[in-house]
Parts: C-alpha cells; sequence; structure tokens
C-alpha cells in the first residue's frame, strides 16, 4: 500500500493511521504507537507525532505502507 504525500513535506504518524482507516480514533492511534504496535523503517516507533517523509516505510497490522 501506498501513501501519496501531495502538497504536503511529511505526515504524523498518527495521523496516517487514522487517515488510512487503520483505527478508528485519533486516540485508538496514539494507544496503538505507545503500546509499540507500530513500525517505522523496520523500527518499532513510539513517537505519536513522528513525522513521516517520502521513502519512510510504515508497518502496522501486517500491511506495509510506503510514502511516497
Amino acid at each position: 500500500m501506498e501513501f501519496e504525500l501531495i502538497d504536503h513535506e511529511y505526515i504524523q504518524l498518527n495521523q496516517l493511521l487514522k487517515l488510512l482507516g487503520l483505527v478508528d480514533t485519533g486516540g485508538e492511534a496514539n494507544q496503538r504507537i505507545v503500546d509499540g504496535e507500530v513500525k517505522v523503517n523496520n523500527e518499532i516507533e513510539y513517537q505519536k507525532r513522528k513525522k513521516l517523509r517520502k521513502g519512510d516505510i510504515v508497518i502496522f497490522e501486517r500491511k506495509q505502507i510506503t510514502i511516497t
């Protein structure tokens, strides 16, 4: 799955999960991140507002999202 940044330099990790419908609420996104359920570039990421840029790869619930 790809997510294309349009007119933006980055997207925050918690916003990405919600925007793609992988979680129901922003609060759920934040909790899943701090619980260590999300990887960014093959490392567990705990920063809820981690800035994702082109080339970053997010893994969540066996789904891989590439930022393009």
